[in-house]
């Protein structure tokens, strides 16, 4: 933030303070304190992760030990099931515990960077930086890898927004949401990266930066229809299969080193939490009509919405 002004004049005890005179400063003083203070929340979190994961070790090395006693034994007596049953129970109860703390400390990295973000917008009248392709480039790629992974409680299913699961209809992204944005330019349409600036609810319109303007903003005053939410949770493909495209499903993925979405179809989706869908783009130079695979991250692959008949 900028300076604060100094207030010039006789030195009486009616003169503002600094932070009176600068509402902004005050705001951005309450950030950074608040941050602060969810940094070392944070950092008890992870303490207590460690903590419970060491003690689950325990635990754990018991039940592998118990098994190797009855593989020496070849046969399962009553007290070893008893025993198990037991080991096992704890070991679940371990692993809960420890998943809640995990969860706990997601919620944490969640509201630092909505904050951050919030600051961020704050400042948003400023003049926009120039940023060289190579520095926005991997600015994506970095936003796509930290995006937070869902982890699901037993029996809970993945919210929206999660992975492949759509938006609620009645959804409203937020300013400095990053979503796909079907622009016209040259009596063509694309689908383009964008950040949503406001939402107009009476006309139903939002007005979006594209994320790739080469000098300062180009704004965009769009319908609801043409923005799609992009992803705010990766799916865990071993516990969420379900909320990830499936093989062969009709998507609009953001091609690689580019700021555009095209039309593409799942090869693979991802097997593991780090991967990535592999997808086949729509390209006429090639003889079957479609690119070789490529590797696209979940924040950048959305449901494709069909184009109408003119």
């Amino acid at each position: 933030m900028g300076r604060t002004k100094t207030i010039s004049g006789g030195g009486g005890t009616n003169s503002p303070s600094s932070s009176d005179s600068n509402p902004a400063s005050t705001t951005a003083q309450k950030s950074e304190t608040r941050i602060k203070d969810l940094l070392k929340e944070l950092y008890t979190l992870i303490h207590n992760v460690q903590d419970e994961r060491a003690r689950g070790e325990h635990n754990l090395t018991n039940i592998s030990k118990t098994h190797e006693r009855m593989q020496q034994e070849q046969r399962v007596t009553p007290y070893y099931k008893t025993k198990l049953k037991g080991l096992y129970k704890t070991a679940m109860q371990d692993a809960e515990v420890e998943a809640e703390l995990l969860r706990k400390a997601l919620d944490k990295i969640s509201e630092i960077k909505s904050i951050r973000e919030q600051r961020r917008i704050a400042d948003s009248d400023r003049p926009k930086p120039i940023m060289r392709r190579g520095v926005l480039m991997s600015m994506l790629q970095q936003n796509a890898s930290t995006l937070p992974l869902w982890v699901s409680k037993p029996g809970e299913k993945p919210p929206p927004l999660c992975g492949a699961v759509p938006a609620d209809n009645n959804y409203i992204a937020k300013p400095g949401d990053k979503v796909a944005a079907r622009v016209r330019s040259d009596d063509e349409e694309n689908w383009i990266l964008a950040e949503v600036v406001s939402f107009n609810a009476s006309a139903n319109k939002y007005d979006v930066d594209d994320i790739d303007a080469d000098e300062g903003k180009e704004r965009h005053t769009l319908s609801k229809r043409r923005i799609v939410a992009l992803p705010i949770w990766k799916a865990n493909p071993e516990t969420d299969p379900a909320a990830l495209f499936g093989k062969g499903s009709l998507v609009l993925a953001l091609y690689p080193q580019t700021t555009c979405f095209y039309r593409a179809l799942i090869h693979e989706p991802p097997k593991k939490q780090g991967d990535e869908y592999s997808v086949l783009f729509e390209d006429t130079s090639y003889p079957d009509g479609y690119s070789p695979p490529l590797m696209v991250a979940q924040r950048y692959v959305i449901l494709c919405k069909e184009d109408k008949k003119k």
